[in-house]
């Protein structure tokens, strides 16, 4: 009984475990203990997230209580497969960048703020857990505020002019997607009186006739407001600044995981809190599919456009969100299965990418596309890696690039919106035009090659591995589709 106890108390040990770690980090003054400590404690995190997998597969979801009083009362988590999945997710990814900061965070940022920094990425991480997990929409709040706060804190922390203000511009934009997402919360709770999400939603069935414009302000609220949040085009202005002005690692975090807990959570407010019977009323889903649509298309164009090589992958993650609202948005459990499965896809392959650029800048000094060119007689490697993601983004077979497009062709084809498969044709092309560029002109090219020495800037394979593991990982969710994406669907049941 006691094992029991404590494998179900396991989520909330993990948060806590990531939120008093930070408290650690101020008072040590060497750089290699505070990177010691973080790595060390995002591991027992993963760790961690996976026993909660395991004993959610042997024993179903179940909720855990925090205190002393039962929902709506007090306040609880609800764990399934989903959410366990998501933790792994985060966590571990998290202390992939994290081992590969060891060797280059250094040199983005001063050395006195770096136990700063790992102190705001255990307290980033613990706060999207804890939105993954909670089953309050108030807590929910709060963990989003902390998430805003220190995601604002790892782009700023190179302090220069451009990173204040890309910060500047997504904190003001982020409070206001948060301000938007506590509204939706007074709303909901004018007519229901609860903040628990199935307490909610057992009001919401029985009052809904009466109330049916508050529901819809309270939905468009946290659609709006977690669409900010997320880069759900056009809501996305914020994006391109901050993730390419922040060091390498917080570009991966921002990019691969932030964006995913709130899309997450817009996914447990429309189906746990609202559900199916109540989406349909309204034109939720058709919006988050138009969206979807341009965010794939407009995103991919604006990439096209740029001569930065981070904003070019700032603006592919634009376009790659599209894919998970355009998911989401068919409103059918195909289609939502193949948005997760792109969320999960999209993390490895997305941080593998800002990680390989970020060690080709670190090792040349150099961020336009055309200074870059021949990068791969120089770094092979790390081209080589940069290769392989991009080839997921636009649509290779076997990567999971190509398994989410596959599929979500199939799934629009199933809800009856065969138009669609246009748009996911037309954005792999454009994934193609923007990515195939930079892979070509950095291998082949004599004209680009003159001058260079092989492997001359590589970086050592040891402060490599862990992008490597990350595109291991990024071809291992390829090769296993069929089983995770059969987990994902057990999961939504």
């Amino acid at each position: 009984m006691v094992k029991i106890n404590i494998y179900r108390s396991l989520p909330l040990i993990t948060i806590l475990l990531l939120f008093i770690s930070s408290f650690v980090f101020p008072l040590i003054k060497k750089k290699n203990i505070a990177k010691l400590i973080s790595l060390l404690t995002m591991g027992l995190s993963t760790v961690f997230s996976i026993m909660t997998l395991f004993y959610v597969k042997m024993n179903g979801e179940f909720i855990f209580r925090v205190g002393h009083f039962d929902a709506p009362w007090g306040i609880e988590l609800k764990i399934g497969i989903l959410e366990s999945v998501m933790a792994i997710l985060f966590t571990l990814i998290t202390a992939l960048i994290i081992w590969y900061s060891i060797y280059s965070i250094d040199k983005e940022i001063k050395e006195k703020r770096i136990p700063y920094y790992y102190l705001l990425i255990n307290l980033l991480i613990g706060s999207l857990l804890g939105i993954v997990y909670s089953n309050d929409l108030f807590n929910c709040f709060v963990f989003i505020e902390i998430s805003t706060l220190t995601s604002c804190g790892i782009i700023v922390i190179k302090d220069t002019k451009d990173n204040i203000k890309a910060t500047l511009k997504y904190l003001i934009l982020s409070c206001l997607g948060s301000g938007l997402f506590l509204m939706a919360i007074a709303f909901i709770y004018s007519i229901t009186g609860n903040l628990n999400m199935d307490f909610v939603h057992k009001e919401l069935i029985d009052v809904f006739s009466n109330y049916r414009n508050t529901v819809m302000i309270s939905m468009a609220l946290f659609t709006v407001g977690l669409g900010v949040k997320s880069a759900m085009f056009p809501l996305h202005t914020w994006l391109p600044d901050a993730h390419s002005n922040a060091p390498s690692t917080s570009s991966a975090i921002l990019s691969a995981l932030v964006l995913k807990g709130f899309v997450f959570l817009l996914i447990k407010v429309l189906y746990r809190v609202y559900g199916l019977e109540i989406i349909n009323e309204f034109i939720v889903m058709d919006m988050l599919l138009v969206l979807g649509s341009l965010g794939m298309l407009i995103g991919s164009i604006l990439a096209i456009a740029q001569d930065n090589i981070k904003r070019v992958i700032a603006y592919s993650s634009i376009a790659q969100m599209g894919y998970i609202f355009f998911g989401i948005g068919l409103g059918t459990k195909y289609g939502l299965t193949m948005a997760f499965f792109h969320i999960l896809g999209h993390a490895f392959t997305k941080s593998s990418l800002f990680l390989s650029v970020g060690s080709m800048i670190e090792q040349t000094g150099k961020k336009k596309l055309n200074d870059l060119l021949g990068v791969g007689k120089e770094m092979p490697v790390t081209l080589g890696i940069f290769t392989i993601g991009a080839l997921s983004m636009v649509g290779i077979p076997i990567l999971p690039g190509f398994i989410s497009k596959w599929y979500l062709s199939l799934a629009s084809i199933d809800a009856g919106k065969e138009i669609f498969l246009v748009v996911i044709l037309i954005s792999s092309l454009l994934n193609a035009k923007y990515y195939l560029p930079i892979v070509v002109n950095g291998f082949f090219g004599e004209e680009n090659l003159k001058g260079k020495v092989f492997m001359a800037k590589n970086k050592p394979i040891k402060e490599l591995l862990p992008v490597l593991i990350l595109t291991i990982g990024m071809i291992f969710i390829g090769l296993f589709s069929k089983v995770i994406i059969e987990a994902i669907e057990t999961g939504l049941i």
